[in-house]
């Protein structure tokens, strides 16, 4: 399965050449497409993005999203419509500008995010306020020109998305909306076990046309944040040039309010690189294409007894409801040992004539490399106890990564210096000037993640009494600066 791959050493103390090489040996991407950033889908990672999209899904329609699809291309004059957006995307589009032979009168783009695609029907869609509120998503390839250096999952130039966008009858509903998005956010990370920062972006990190932007940030162990996610309050900002209005209890037509939720394949890219080790690949149950494989361990003369028990075995447990993989290959069982660390399969399972005769099974769990006897009576009370114990591992590992990656500094110079042996995030305060803002950044090398949230419900920014970590002027303004992917 991977005979040449075994000749690759991995080693996450060089976590940046260890992520390439563990997506390559696990099977997840395969970049050799010969366009840059434009990696196919393997069908064992297609398998795991299908299963967060699937838990992504579960919440949103739970929530009263609609789910829709619409079309990739973008007529330039519709995208055209909104200025700041322009600016934001026009640099990384990819342009149509024929139709066979024939120059098309009005060019068209690939969508890099859809609200220029969606907000014109959105605007037939709705008329009163009984149409209020409108909550849409849909899971789409998007499309933006990436001059930096591509990572599987991570930097992409075709990048697998989710995208939610809903309008509201008030500013006070559209809020409402962002808090519901972080709940859903909070549900999610804990079946991927990933723990994340909510952070409003500063003005200048916006997200394009929006009034304010809160990202979604985990922490990998190279100390660099990770943007999972993004949500945008609009107000007015779409529905005014796309004219999306509706008619109030009040006879009268308003625009609407917007928002929107995002989230990528990133989401891969975070679940190997934080849950991952030098044997490969560590994926949290809840997302693994399958959550246990079954090793038969073969005896001379009982082959075909354990074959058959271990067929057995795999049945009852897909009966249960397990994703479960039989190994039956002529290999060694060590042979098939490596080639399930390296893709991660949260517990492997080890049945041979002994087993048999005394009615037990091997339980292997991958993230702690620790086996357990259990009875093969009590198989579904013990798998479900296992799963959980692994998601809970994988969960607290990723939330002690966080823990251990943010400082807290008073003073610039302290910072210089603690960046001398150490280099996470730092979270300090800022009095709110640029020129103080681009010196922190100069002296750090770290640039402004933005204004950590107090919590998912108040939707208020950290604050605290404190001093401006460059000018010592007093402030409540509690910042965070980081390396970012």
């Amino acid at each position: 399965m991977f005979e040449d791959e075994r000749k690759i050493v991995l080693d996450k103390s060089d976590f940046s050449e260890w992520y390439n090489d563990v997506v390559d040996v696990a099977g997840l991407s395969e970049k050799r497409y010969p366009i840059k950033g434009m990696n196919v889908w393997t069908p064992y990672g297609w398998k795991v993005m299908q299963l967060v999209d699937s838990i992504i899904r579960r919440e949103c329609d739970a929530t009263g999203h609609d789910e829709v699809n619409f079309p990739l291309l973008i007529p330039k004059n519709e995208f055209q419509k909104e200025a700041d957006h322009i600016k934001g995307f026009d640099a990384e589009v990819y342009w149509v500008t024929h139709g066979g032979l024939n120059e098309l009168d009005v060019p068209l783009l690939l969508r890099p995010t859809s609200e220029t695609a969606m907000y014109p029907v959105f605007s037939l869609w709705i008329r009163s306020h009984n149409d209020l509120p409108l909550k849409t998503y849909q899971i789409v390839n998007t499309f933006r020109y990436e001059t930096k250096m591509t990572r599987s999952f991570i930097r992409v130039r075709e990048i697998h998305f989710f995208e939610a966008h809903t309008c509201h009858d008030s500013f006070e509903d559209a809020e409402r909306q962002i808090r519901e998005d972080c709940t859903i956010m909070d549900r999610v990370g804990e079946d991927l076990c990933l723990p994340y920062l909510l952070v409003k972006r500063p003005d200048w990190d916006k997200f394009a046309g929006a009034v304010y932007t809160i990202g979604v940030d985990t922490l990998m162990p190279s100390m660099k944040t990770l943007q999972l996610g993004s949500i945008h309050q609009y107000r007015e900002n779409f529905s005014k040039p796309y004219d999306i209005k509706y008619e109030g209890t009040d006879k009268e037509f308003h625009y609407c309010h917007q928002t929107t939720y995002g989230m990528s394949e990133r989401l891969v890219g975070a679940i190997v690189g934080i849950h991952g080790d030098n044997k490969g690949v560590i994926l949290p149950p809840k997302v693994a294409p399958f959550q246990f494989v079954i090793i038969p361990i073969l005896a001379k003369g009982k082959t075909d007894m354990v074959l058959e028990e271990a067929s057995k075995l795999m049945e009852e447990m897909k009966a249960m409801g397990y994703r479960v993989k039989l190994d039956d290959r002529d290999q060694r069982p060590g042979s098939k040992h490596y080639d399930w660390e390296i893709r991660g399969v949260p517990v492997r399972i080890e049945i041979g004539p002994r087993d048999i005769e005394k009615g037990t099974l091997v339980f292997a769990r991958r993230d702690l490399s620790t086996k357990i006897f259990v009875q093969r009576s009590d198989l579904g009370a013990e798998a479900d106890k296992i799963l959980e114990e692994v998601q809970g591992e994988l969960l607290r590992r990723a939330r002690q990564i966080i823990a251990d990656g943010i400082r807290d500094v008073d003073s610039l110079d302290d910072g210089v210096k603690l960046l001398e042996e150490w280099d996470g995030v730092i979270r300090t305060h800022w009095c709110g000037e640029m020129e103080c803002a681009e010196e922190m950044e100069k002296a750090l090398d770290k640039t402004f993640l933005g204004f950590p949230m107090k919590d998912v419900d108040s939707g208020e920014e950290e604050k605290s009494a404190g001093n401006c970590m460059f000018c010592g002027r007093p402030t409540e303004t509690v910042v965070m600066l980081s390396k970012s992917y």
